[in-house]
């Protein structure tokens, strides 16, 4: 067992802000590392719910959301966290299903029985525009949209940034989590999806600054410690891979006008090497038999 990598209490409303809440599950297994996944809960401005990254669905869940409003959106906001969306779906059949574009075009997706109503992207909704600002970031086979909440300066990320406390990890999944570069207090992209975004360094770069620009209170991702305090800061550094050091920076730049540089050769042939790596890791534990 390794609920105790989660936050507890589990499957439970934690108010974080005025109108945000968070929900913490107990942790996914993929390729060796046990990940605590969130959820994070808005409230609009009409009263209704969204939810961002929906963990497994509880009938007890369902049950304390439902007091606080009704849910009215379900957000798939990356190619990977889109896994639990059909119980919410059925047990919320009116509520709209948005997703990162092309996630409905996925194979697994279609076999799953998931329905996706609509695409999220640069350009937020009129149903929330005003109130919530949107920044998609995209390369090979990922893409994940940033949601900002204005009221309560919440940034909502998933994968962009991984920040795992490494005294509650084995051994073995704790040193692949170091390798990956997902460890607490300096988690940030695991190394194969930085190899990945790099592939679209300039758009990725111009994404990264707008996510700083906003000044959140706090940021708040899908997988381990999120930022309750210095939240910018935090997530500045967090981005270092792409911006560049945060040392002697006064201000913050000016996003759209950046020069933008390119990736290191020495980062992309690591990574790569990294990649080939968790293949291997990730196909021994799929030969293992069952114990």
């Amino acid at each position: 067992m390794t609920d105790h990598i989660s936050y507890p209490p589990l499957n439970t409303p934690k108010l974080v802000a005025d109108g945000v809440w968070i929900v913490d599950a107990a942790p996914v297994h993929p390729g060796g590392i046990p990940l605590p996944i969130r959820m994070t809960v808005l409230r609009l401005a009409g009263g209704g719910l969204l939810l961002h990254s929906p963990i497994p669905y509880r009938p007890s869940l369902h049950r304390a959301l439902e007091a606080m409003g009704r849910v009215e959106h379900l957000v798939a906001p990356s190619v990977g966290h889109w896994m639990f969306l059909r119980d919410w779906q059925e047990a919320c059949p009116n509520a709209i299903t948005w997703a990162v574009p092309g996630l409905a075009d996925r194979g697994q997706v279609r076999r799953s029985g998931v329905r996706i109503d609509a695409e999220l992207t640069n350009k937020p909704p009129r149903i929330w525009v005003g109130e919530i600002d949107q920044v998609l970031v995209t390369g090979p086979v990922f893409k994940e949209v940033c949601l900002f909440h204005r009221p309560s300066k919440t940034l909502l990320l998933t994968d962009l940034v991984i920040n795992l406390e490494g005294d509650l990890l084995p051994l073995g999944p704790r040193t692949l989590a170091w390798v990956l570069g997902i460890v607490a207090p300096n988690g940030k992209a695991p190394l194969y999806l930085r190899l990945l975004l790099r592939m679209n360094h300039r758009e990725v770069v111009l994404a990264a600054w707008r996510l700083v620009a906003f000044n959140p209170d706090r940021v708040i991702f899908t997988h381990g410690h999120w930022f309750n305090r210095d939240a910018t800061g935090q997530l500045r550094r967090s981005l270092s891979w792409l911006l560049g050091p945060v040392e002697g920076e006064r201000q913050l730049p000016q996003w759209s006008m950046l020069p933008v540089a390119l990736p290191r050769t020495s980062t992309v042939l690591a990574a790569a090497a990294l990649l080939g790596l968790v293949a291997v890791v990730a196909y021994r534990r799929q030969r293992r038999p069952d114990v």
